[in-house]
């Protein structure tokens, strides 16, 4: 996929996410499971002023078969019900074309695309092409797998076929990082989406970056500090007994308590003091600096690719590798740096000195 930035024709946030206070919130169980279960928590949720949506899983893709896949139609039912009770907007996810047929039919106001939908381009354009001149608005999850294109992808094919109430859903990334969190947050990702299109509102879904209750707080101040528009929280009356994600899911009560726990933080755009301007100028001296001393680094990688190749040396030299990252992340602790940090900056550092050396390895004599 090309790597230039898209061009979505979107409505502005405040044409569609509505007003209330504070953030956008959308809240309800993982699953619906019963009729009772959904009033219940849709009734004290509508208490919550800042939940303008509330969301059920209907249709659940689970990873093996013979385990709680949704209550299907029946559902949507309950939904229908339960707007007609509290006034709050209904969401469910939809995976394919009949999902997203009968949830139009019972009036579910907002679809969304799970994470496992997005990774595959075949179903996220026959959700489009069933949409096809639909006015509802589509909020999107990332991929599973931290790959940002494919993200925007979905977000275009769904704006190709006139969805113009869009919206994207950071949800976390499966990968083999070890972290306390089910799905590593990747926050880089999710802020580069915002860079390339500034206009799309998005909202952070912190139970599914959590996996344990413990830690949405700490996760939905992040989103909200880095400015995302809102949050996607699993709320259920009886988080215990629930039939999928219990350890991630919070009462109705504790979402309250959560959300007035959070401090909203006032995006000023290109703001700034004297100090700031300051620590600014500062910041780009350094940047300066880095990107000068980097230049010259593969300048040096690249004589050493000369040399090995002269010498019939192999490009990878496993025990000179293991004493510079030894040696540098000592530098770097002394110097106050976390470990893991050198590391990560050193691996794209050697990664791109194979790719270097390789290509000088192949290149020809003039």
């Amino acid at each position: 996929m090309s790597d230039k930035k898209p061009i979505l024709n979107l409505v502005s946030n405040g044409d569609w996410l509505g007003g209330g206070e504070g953030p956008f919130v959308i809240a309800g169980p993982c699953s619906a499971e019963t009729e009772e279960q959904i009033m219940k928590t849709g009734l004290a949720l509508r208490k919550i002023p800042q939940v303008r949506v509330f969301r059920a899983g209907i249709w659940k893709p689970r990873t093996r078969p013979n385990s709680f896949e949704g209550v299907g139609v029946e559902g949507l039912k309950w939904l229908k019900s339960l707007k007609e009770e509290t006034g709050l907007a209904t969401a469910v996810e939809v995976a394919n074309e009949g999902h997203v047929y009968e949830a139009l039919k019972f009036g579910i106001d907002v679809l969304w695309i799970g994470a496992r939908t997005t990774a595959n381009p075949f179903s996220v354009q026959e959700i489009a092409d069933t949409l096809r001149g639909v006015d509802v608005p589509v909020w999107v999850k990332n991929p599973v797998n931290p790959d940002l294109q494919l993200w925007v992808g979905a977000l275009e094919r769904l704006n190709n076929v006139g969805i113009r109430r869009l919206g994207a859903i950071h949800r976390g990334f499966t990968t083999h990082e070890k972290t306390h969190y089910r799905n590593s947050p990747k926050w880089q990702i999710p802020i580069e989406l915002k860079r390339l299109i500034p206009e799309i509102p998005l909202i952070c879904d912190p139970s599914h970056i959590a996996g344990e209750s413990q830690y949405l707080r700490e996760i939905s101040q992040t989103a909200l500090d880095l400015t995302m528009n809102g949050l996607m929280i699993e709320t259920h009356p009886d988080p215990a007994s629930a039939l999928s994600d219990a350890q991630q899911q919070i009462e109705p009560a504790a979402l309250g308590d959560l959300l007035n726990s959070l401090e909203i933080r006032v995006n000023l755009g290109k703001f700034s003091d004297e100090t700031l301007d300051s620590l600014r100028r500062e910041s780009n001296a350094v940047d300066y600096e880095l990107l000068e001393a980097l230049a010259r680094r593969i300048n040096v990688v690249k004589r050493i690719g000369q040399h090995k190749k002269r010498h019939g040396m192999a490009v990878l030299q496993p025990e000179r590798w293991n004493e510079v990252i030894e040696d540098r992340l000592k530098l770097g602790s002394e110097l106050g740096l976390e470990k893991k940090f050198v590391k990560e900056i050193y691996d794209i550092l050697h990664s791109y000195a194979i790719k270097v050396q390789s290509d000088v390895m192949n290149e020809r004599e003039k």
